[in-house]
């Protein structure tokens, strides 16, 4: 008995579905985030630079790269279009927003640690 097969499709932000085809239970996350990085229409005005742009989500939740198609339990079940479609949010990393957002805790905090309001 083989592998199970998992038919997605990526659908974007304006409705455009992406990378429609047939992948492995045993595919990560970040593996299908590659694919889909470089299968992004071109004519697309928001477009992701990396897979670290992209998240992925499915019934509600976020998948995590380090996780398989098996791991996130994206199976086909009784589905009467015998595939799934995942929505692909684009954010791009900013690493800048992150500590400036860090400093400016750091900043509301007296010496205890207590919140300075």
């Amino acid at each position: 008995m083989g592998e199970e097969l998992i038919e997605l499709k990526f659908r974007i932000y304006d409705g455009t579905d992406i990378a429609h085809s047939t992948y492995a239970s045993s595919m990560t996350v970040a593996n299908l985030k590659q694919k889909i990085v470089a299968e992004w229409p071109r004519d697309k005005t928001i477009a992701p630079k990396s897979v670290k742009d992209l998240k992925l989500i499915h019934a509600g939740k976020v998948l995590e790269n380090n996780k398989t198609l098996a791991d996130s339990r994206i199976t086909i079940g009784d589905l009467p279009a015998g595939f799934i479609i995942m929505h692909v949010v684009v954010q791009p990393a900013t690493g800048k927003n992150k500590t400036e957002k860090s400093k400016e805790g750091m900043q509301k905090l007296n010496s205890c640690g207590c919140v300075i309001l």
